[in-house]
C-alpha cells in the first residue's frame, strides 16, 4: 500500500497532541492546585500517560501510530539492519508530526488549566507539567535510565512485529502493531518501574515539544524552561531507539526463534 505522506504527518500530529494533551492533563490534575486529582501519586501519573497513549495509537492508526521520535528512528535502524525498504520521504513528515503535535497538545492542556496554573506558586510544578526533570540530577545517569527505558519500549515494539510477521509491513509498524491496549500497559509498566529516577520521558517529541510550549506561552510565574536538562530526555530516548532497532532483530530471532 502507497501511503499518502499528507495523511501521515497528519495521523502523527493528532495522534501526538492526543498523547500529550492527555499525558500533560493527568500532571497537571495531579501537581496544580485546586485540582480534583491533586496528590494523586506517581501510580496515577503512570496510569495517565499509558492511556494518553491507547488515545494516541487508536486516533493515528493510519501512520502506525509512531508518535515518538525514539519509535521512528528504532524501526528505521531495524530496517536499516535488516535489508528492509525504507521510505525516506516518510522519515521527515513522522518527526514533524511529532514535534508539533507534542506541542499542540501542550498548548491544549495549558488551557484546560489556566486556572490552575494561574494559581499554583511552584515554579517546578508548572514545568513538570509540560516536561520531565530528574529526581536526582546527574546528567549521565539520568541519560542512562532514559536509554534503558526507551530500549525497552521499542524492543518490544519490534519482538511483537517479529511475533506477528509484520516487519515488512508497507505501513511501517510503530506502537498501532503492538495494539492501543498491550502498549498502553507496557507505558505503564515502563513509568511504574522505571519511571522514578527522571519521570520516564522516553518520548523526544513529548519532552521537548511541551517545553517549548511552556518556554514561549504566557504562564504566569513559570520560571525556568531547565534548558540545561533538555537534551537528556531527547538524547536518551533517541539512543535507546536505535540500540533496540539495531539489536533487536537479532535477540529476538535468536531467542525467541521469530523471523526478524
Amino acid at each position: 500500500m502507497d501511503q499518502d505522506l499528507g495523511l501521515v504527518f497528519l495521523s502523527e500530529l493528532v495522534g501526538t497532541a492526543m498523547l500529550v494533551l492527555l499525558g500533560c492533563g493527568v500532571v497537571a490534575n495531579v501537581v496544580l492546585k485546586g485540582n480534583k486529582g491533586f496528590g494523586g501519586g506517581f501510580l496515577m501519573i503512570n496510569f495517565g500517560w499509558g492511556l494518553a497513549v491507547f488515545a494516541g495509537v487508536i486516533v493515528s492508526a493510519y501512520s502506525g501510530a509512531h508518535l515518538n521520535p525514539a519509535v521512528t528512528f528504532g524501526l528505521l535502524s531495524r530496517d536499516l539492519a535488516t535489508g528492509a525498504e525504507v521510505n525516506w520521504a516518510a522519515i521527515p513528515l513522522y518527526l514533524l508530526g511529532q514535534f508539533i503535535g507534542a506541542f499542540l497538545g501542550a498548548v491544549l492542556c495549558w488551557l484546560a488549566y489556566k486556572q490552575h496554573f494561574d494559581i499554583e506558586e511552584d515554579p517546578g510544578a508548572k514545568l513538570g507539567t509540560f516536561s520531565t526533570g530528574p529526581g536526582i540530577r546527574s546528567a549521565g545517569w539520568n541519560l542512562v535510565t532514559e536509554i534503558i527505558g526507551t530500549f525497552v519500549l521499542v524492543f518490544v515494539v519490534i519482538g511483537f512485529a517479529a511475533q506477528n510477521g509484520d516487519t515488512q509491513a508497507a505501513v511501517p509498524a510503530g506502537l498501532a502493531s503492538l495494539g492501543a491496549l498491550p502498549v498502553a500497559l507496557l507505558v505503564v509498566g515502563i513509568g511504574a518501574s522505571l519511571g522514578g529516577p527522571t519521570g520516564y520521558a522516553i518520548n523526544p517529541a513529548r519532552d521537548l515539544g511541551p517545553r517549548i510550549a511552556h518556554a514561549v506561552l504566557p504562564i504566569r510565574g513559570k520560571g525556568s524552561s531547565d534548558w540545561g536538562y533538555a537534551w537528556v530526555p531527547v538524547a536518551g530516548p533517541i539512543i535507546g531507539g536505535v540500540l533496540a532497532g539495531l539489536l533487536g532483530p537479532v535477540l529476538i530471532a535468536g531467542v525467541s526463534g521469530f523471523a526478524a
